[in-house]
């Protein structure tokens, strides 16, 4: 079968939600503590000597989430090279190719898992340092604020203290800057990361395998909602290895003896990566090439575009972040208005669904409970 990161998405969003259930936990922690004695005028002093104690329930829960992610990222790229691998041995079944499967029967996987997890665990080590700084940065400020406004004469403790902590929920832990410059709040980053990770994992695996069987080359699907960045390598032939650039190559039949063909390839798989294809979030796969028998596949029926899928995904960036101002809320009627705002964006998305065809995502809606 066919192969595209999509086949290994599922793992990428089980290691974010370990990310956006510390988050919870961490909400929940920061709001049951101011909210602790709140009302009582030494509320202040109280606040200020317990920040030591928040600080290491924090770094319990941090400790707590490294040695998960840890273990779930080397989880989650070996089972996504085994699928990819997978895929192969279906794909050369499918065509018959028997000498070729027996050929790939045994591909080394675990030097590369460990190479491609190791890196992913390495990209995400700082995640650890600015969750414990950001979220005592939040309590400083939170506590700061809470006790100044009275003072003003603006607002109650308790409503200064939620509109500071709103502010964090609705950002969560965030900053973190790719190699575009562009910014994520921490699940949002972590499941970028992880997805291209595995993603590449199983067709690193697919393609492994394929080359072990002596198949060089691999066909590009047409995808529906493509985005700019790979729309170029759509229905391309491309060199699973070697050289990149334009170029007919002169190649025997698949199935028929002497008989030459000439193929027209695109460039090379690692240079259609480089310029975008395998994106996270890509919905394109790849698939054996044989000369003169491979043909084109047809492009499925348009069921939205580019730009509605992200429409979709500003609508559920922003129901969790309302479930999440939901949790860290200090008393129901916030809680209420959150949950409003929730209702609000679900409604949205039906609205897209339902005008566009798209597939609704609900677990994309949802946050990891906390731990």
């Amino acid at each position: 079968m066919p192969v595209s990161p999509e086949l290994a998405e599922n793992l990428a969003a089980a290691v974010a939600d370990l990310y956006e259930a510390a988050q919870g936990t961490i909400i929940e922690r920061i709001r049951d503590a101011l909210a602790e004695g709140i009302d009582s005028p030494l509320w202040l002093e109280l606040k200020a000597a317990s920040i030591g104690d928040l600080q290491t329930a924090i770094q319990a829960v941090i400790d707590a989430l490294q040695l998960d992610a840890s273990g779930a990222v080397q989880h989650a790229v070996a089972e996504a090279y085994e699928r990819g691998q997978q895929a192969a041995v279906a794909e050369l079944g499918a065509l018959g190719v028997g000498q070729a499967m027996a050929a790939a029967a045994v591909v080394p996987a675990a030097s590369a898992v460990d190479r491609l997890a190791n890196a992913l665990i390495a990209d995400t080590g700082p995640v650890y340092l600015r969750i414990l700084r950001q979220t005592m940065d939040v309590y400083r400020e939170v506590i700061a604020h809470a006790s100044s406004a009275p003072l003003l004469g603006a607002q109650t403790r308790r409503q200064a203290a939620q509109t500071a902590l709103d502010r964090f929920t609705a950002r969560g832990v965030s900053g973190f800057i790719d190699r575009a410059g562009r910014s994520w709040d921490m699940r949002s980053y972590v499941e970028m990361a992880t997805r291209s990770v595995v993603g590449r994992a199983a067709v690193d695996a697919h393609t492994d395998r394929l080359g072990a069987a002596g198949i060089e080359l691999v066909m590009v699907s047409e995808a529906l909602e493509e985005c700019p960045l790979c729309r170029r390598w759509e229905g391309k032939i491309l060199a699973r290895d070697g050289a990149s650039g334009e170029r007919d190559v002169e190649m025997e039949h698949a199935t028929e003896d002497d008989k030459m063909v000439t193929v027209p390839v695109a460039g090379s798989l690692a240079e259609a990566r480089a310029t975008g294809l395998f994106h996270p979030n890509c919905r394109h796969d790849v698939r054996i090439y044989l000369p003169g028998l491979t043909k084109s596949r047809p492009k499925p029926p348009a069921r939205g575009t580019y730009e509605d899928t992200q429409r979709q995904r500003y609508f559920e960036r922003q129901i969790r972040m309302w479930k999440r101002k939901a949790a860290g809320a200090m008393d129901e009627q916030t809680a209420a208005a959150a949950r409003a705002r929730v209702r609000d964006y679900q409604g949205r998305i039906r609205d897209l669904v339902a005008e566009t065809g798209l597939p609704r995502k609900r677990h994309r809606e949802q946050l990891a409970a906390a731990r």
